[in-house]
């Protein structure tokens, strides 16, 4: 029979064994961190594509000038290097950005024998690994309600840092009451054992601007199968609360059809908000849930 295990506060925070800051969080996932650079190289072009000139404070690049643009447009220090007449372009920068939110509330700290890690670990891997991925391609990624969007090839260590210090965090199961901009998207990363008429509330607070979203439910396969028999105690870790449930292989019929129940309410959630709903399990690879939602965001922008 499985066996499972809670993780503590502290564990679900990226610091200590876990981190070190975002670099030393790849020392304990380094296949996700490497995967998706992976995956950042091979659909960075097409999913975001959104590096071009345009008014913007970044230098991007030097071109050639073109007869008939205006003569103040050209670079003459730039210029005076050899014959030709440059133009120096910045970089266009829209008013777009990812906003990712990372479940570690007590729940999430659940591990069974039959998993890899424990959901919280792989939520934050997932988290920061497609953070890391996002910026590769030219986005700018933000911790929901947490930090502000930066496009900087650090991001991994600063949302990590951020995390570190987010104590409040431990104890919240659905993000902070955020209204990202009108042309940002959102990635929620959770357990979502929560209710769904809570669910609806924040995913419409997310989506108030008719933004684009996606929720990543990390469950453990012991949450889905249910595979115990015998006498036993089920624990709330959100409430505190223990119920002795008896026999347990009595209750494995009903669990299972309550878990379809609530996995139907949340896809009919994000299907109203024109979301995505991805069920990632921890005894699956993590690169897995990854690509998964690199590919339905270049979708949910027409580009995939």
């Amino acid at each position: 029979m499985a066996s499972t295990r809670l993780v503590e506060a502290e564990r679900r925070r990226p610091g200590g064994s876990e981190t070190g800051g975002a670099l030393a969080l790849a020392e304990v996932m380094p296949r996700l961190v490497l995967e998706s650079r992976r995956v950042s190289g091979t659909l960075a072009h097409g999913l975001h594509g959104r590096r071009r000139a345009g008014p913007g404070e970044s230098f991007w690049q030097f071109r050639p000038f073109v007869t008939g643009e205006a003569a103040a447009r050209i670079d003459w220090r730039r210029s005076a290097r050899d014959d030709r007449l440059y133009v120096r372009e910045r970089e266009w920068e829209a008013a777009h950005n990812i906003w990712i939110w990372i479940d570690r509330s007590a729940s999430m700290g659940f591990a069974s024998d039959l998993a890899q890690t424990s959901k919280v670990e792989r939520a934050l891997v997932l988290g920061l690994a497609l953070a890391d991925t996002f910026v590769e391609g030219g986005e700018r990624v933000g911790l929901l309600g947490l930090t502000r969007a930066s496009a900087s090839r650090g991001i991994v260590e600063t949302l990590a840092q951020a995390l570190v210090n987010d104590r409040a965090g431990l104890s919240q199961d659905l993000p902070p009451p955020a209204s990202p901009g009108r042309f940002d998207e959102v990635v929620l990363v959770s357990d979502f054992l929560t209710p769904l008429d809570r669910v609806r509330e924040a995913v419409q607070t997310s989506s108030a601007h008719g933004n684009r979203g996606h929720l990543v439910l990390v469950a453990d396969p012991v949450e889905e199968t249910f595979p115990f028999t015998g006498q036993a105690v089920l624990h709330d870790p959100e409430g505190g609360l223990s119920l002795d449930i008896g026999e347990a292989g009595a209750w494995g019929e009903a669990y299972r059809a309550r878990i379809a129940a609530h996995r139907d309410g949340l896809s009919e959630i994000a299907r109203q908000r024109g979301w995505t709903l991805t069920i990632h399990r921890t005894d699956r690879p993590a690169s897995e849930a990854a690509l998964r939602v690199l590919t339905l965001v270049a979708a949910a922008r027409g580009l995939g």
